[in-house]
């Protein structure tokens, strides 16, 4: 169903102030619509819920069709997630964007990896690490601002995770996305690559469970942002029992789990800007950005701080709107204050998702 006339009165959500706003034609506007539909009265308002960590394109086994990522989107829609970052996809879901009812997305072209340094057929693998700047140009293109890196991977010589770039090649690939206008995030799980990524003036990092206080300080200093991915970290142990082949990855892999809280506490703690992502596509299904949320109020955000990972700082990052007049109107309506209680998202009164009632 869907309404090109919307009014909206209500309490916002972190505020407590009351609001009202009208949506013509898929935008927010503070002009009164004459005979506007009400889509609440008396309702908790806040935008659209964001998943900075989110692969469409992606499933288990599966070579993902653009209708069977549309369906994905669908379900992560339907739990809130009106705004997606996808940080890497072999398939190209430009396609999603005439979804006038569906979520908007912002992307990083696929990911660029090593031969045999990540998972088959996901992303670019680049024979020689001097051409590393060169592919981070060309994804650029491919991406909605953002480019993808995997920093570190099982290497099966040493039987461990190690970085996949020497420091000078990231200092000149980071170098040229800048140049473009362009952010770069990394996928890294351990510690050692996050040195020479994080020194060479990368924007974010994903899931950074091998971070350590002389990192978090710098990233903390230098606004870089981290996406944990706290679900996707609950499947490190069983990630490493499928790896009987290393151990000493497997042991590595159960402490970094072991470690994950304090570790992200202590980044939260130093002031690191922290988002909500899932990392839904690969071991994560899709529509489970509130178990996110409600996962970083647990490890020290607290409720309105993991809501706001989720919402207002994360769209202020991605350069997208929120309730203002002229933004694309993503809008959930809840019946109670959900900083009091995360786990109202679960069930919001109403979805809109560019001016469209989910």
């Amino acid at each position: 169903m869907s309404l090109s006339q919307l009014h909206f009165r209500g309490l916002a959500v972190g505020s407590g102030e009351p609001v009202e706003f009208w949506v013509d034609d898929g935008v927010i506007t503070r002009e009164p619509i004459t005979g506007a539909d009400t889509v609440t009265d008396g309702g908790w308002i806040m935008p659209g819920l964001v998943d900075a960590h989110n692969h469409v394109g992606i499933a288990p086994g599966l070579g993902v069709t653009i209708e069977q990522a549309r369906a994905f989107a669908h379900q992560d829609l339907r739990a809130g997630a009106t705004l997606i970052r996808e940080v890497g996809s072999p398939v190209d879901t430009h396609p999603l964007d005439d979804d006038a009812g569906g979520p908007r997305f912002i992307r990083a072209g696929k990911h660029i990896a090593r031969p045999k340094r990540y998972i088959r057929d996901y992303g670019v693998d680049l024979d020689e690490v001097t051409d590393l700047p060169a592919e981070v140009a060309r994804q650029a293109q491919a991406g909605d601002g953002w480019v993808k890196l995997v920093g570190d991977w099982i290497d099966r010589d040493t039987g461990d995770l190690s970085p996949l770039w020497p420091d000078n090649v990231l200092r000149e690939a980071i170098s040229v996305a800048h140049q473009l206008g362009v952010k770069v995030t990394a996928h890294v799980f351990g510690t050692e690559a996050l040195y020479g990524l994080i020194n060479a003036g990368i924007d974010c990092i994903e899931h950074g469970t091998g971070l350590n206080d002389e990192l978090i300080a710098i990233m903390a200093a230098q606004r870089i942002g981290l996406v944990p991915t706290l679900i996707q970290v609950e499947n490190f142990p069983s990630i490493a029992d499928g790896a009987d082949r290393f151990p000493a990855y497997q042991q590595h892999m159960r402490k970094l789990h072991a470690d994950a809280p304090s570790t992200f506490a202590a980044a939260i703690e130093a002031g690191v800007d922290v988002y909500a992502g899932t990392d839904a596509g690969g071991f994560v299904e899709h529509g489970r950005i509130v178990d996110e949320i409600i996962a970083l109020a647990g490890i020290g955000l607290g409720p309105g701080q993991a809501l706001d990972a989720a919402c207002s700082s994360a769209r202020e990052w991605l350069g997208a709107g929120g309730l203002s007049d002229g933004d694309r109107a993503d809008v959930l309506v809840l019946r109670d204050d959900p900083a009091k209680d995360l786990s109202i998202l679960r069930s919001p009164a109403a979805i809109v998702c560019g001016g469209h009632l989910v």
